[in-house]
């Protein structure tokens, strides 16, 4: 790969998610301070990730992989997320929000396939040349939370009761804007399917990878990766909120350090599945959903601060080390035929079906937990999750049976 090539994947996959980045942490504190939404309603909002992610195979396996290059839908959708994210910059009100952020997302979720495959196209050993490519991405989220705290405080206690986290919307519509428009520079991307072959439902949704779940083990992890998605929902729908009721200034930035730790664990996965194999490595990263809501419950941003802080940081072996791992195990478990199809299939379990579950789950419990000034019972609320991930933890260590893995560098 040259390096004009290399700076341009680079710079599409930085802007990628600095456009993923730089709305969804802050949208539980803009849905709850500034469209007065309840936990269902938030639920709702949060849940359009998952409705994207279900709709996504069929907009990759019906048009992208048939009929146009990767590269120029990317552009076309995010020239769409431009618009409708604009729209969520005007939204006063959450019915008129809702409808949006649905559209958006529904846009959006395709693109973080499509992103991979115009990088993929362009790369003879996707193993060595993928995550330096990837690294960028996890950049362009930390900067985008940077510059929400940093550059313009939006997220100051302050600036959020004046309605200042519309502006976020605003920022990354003009980012899908550049993203979308610079996306048709990007080297071509053709599709991979013959467009006059014929449609197979089944082929879309890789519902080939299926057979993966007669074996046992296979089916414990599938069940356990839809399960832990519900403490996962927990984190992403009230983060931002949860720290914005504890009065701290520059929650995105604080939010970022879950980020930062990703790429601090990614390096350290190779130890520890060579170390411990992959059944304690998973279990590693249970373990720490429990441990992070559990700090989440007694810390305070008092003297306790460092309990919140350090319940963010634990996100790097929360994420890398269940749902990379994941994906390494998918990945030797599945033949060459079904590979990208049992990959599709996992997303689809959590990103569709867990956080659909979760999302909603969470919504009931924090309008349970809904005082009457406003603010919410955190304390009682984070012992849902923790709980929660020590039962799907039981569940993996009991019935899975240790496998050798071996981790592909």
């Amino acid at each position: 790969m040259n390096a004009k090539v290399r700076t341009q994947l680079s710079v599409m996959m930085f802007l990628e998610f600095f456009i993923w980045g730089g709305w969804f942490v802050s949208l539980g504190s803009f849905l709850g301070n500034n469209l007065n939404a309840t936990g269902a309603q938030s639920a709702m909002a949060f849940s359009t990730q998952s409705w994207g992610a279900i709709v996504a195979p069929f907009i990759i396996g019906l048009i992208a992989d048939r009929f146009f290059n990767a590269e120029r839908i990317l552009g076309v959708l995010h020239l769409i997320g431009a618009i409708l994210m604009y729209q969520m910059h005007l939204a006063t009100d959450f019915s008129v929000f809702y409808p949006y952020v649905l559209g958006y997302m529904i846009a959006y979720m395709p693109t973080l396939a499509l992103v991979n495959s115009v990088s993929f196209k362009q790369m003879k050993d996707p193993a060595k040349e993928f995550p330096l490519i990837r690294v960028f991405g996890t950049a362009g989220w930390i900067v985008s939370g940077w510059i929400i705290s940093f550059g313009f405080q939006w997220d100051a206690i302050e600036s959020i009761q004046e309605g200042a986290l519309s502006n976020t919307f605003l920022m990354v519509a003009i980012a899908s804007l550049v993203l979308g428009l610079f996306s048709f520079t990007l080297p071509r991307t053709p599709p991979i399917v013959n467009k006059n072959e014929k449609v197979v439902l089944s082929d879309i949704l890789g519902l080939d990878a299926l057979k993966l779940l007669k074996d046992k083990n296979f089916l414990i992890f599938f069940i356990s990766s839809i399960l832990i998605c519900v403490p996962l929902a927990f984190y992403y729908q009230y983060i931002s909120l949860f720290l914005t009721e504890y009065k701290v200034e520059n929650s995105t930035t604080w939010a970022t350090l879950g980020q930062i730790s990703e790429v601090l664990f990614m390096l350290l996965l190779p130890f520890f599945f060579k170390k411990y194999g992959f059944k304690k490595t998973i279990l590693f990263g249970m373990l720490a959903w429990a441990i992070r809501y559990a700090l989440f419950s007694f810390g305070d941003a008092g003297e306790l601060f460092f309990m919140l802080a350090l319940g963010i940081a634990l996100h790097g072996i929360c994420y890398d080390f269940f749902f990379v791992s994941g994906q390494i195990y998918t990945d030797s478990k599945a033949g060459e035929k079904v590979k990208s199809a049992a990959q599709g299939l996992i997303a689809l379990a959590t990103y569709g079906v867990g956080m659909l579950i979760g999302f909603w789950i969470a919504g009931k419990i924090a309008d349970t937990y809904l005082l009457n000034d406003g603010t919410h019972d955190w304390s009682t609320i984070w012992l849902y999750p923790a709980g929660f991930a020590l039962g799907v933890l039981l569940l993996f260590m009991v019935l899975f049976k240790n496998e050798k893995i071996t981790y592909k560098s």
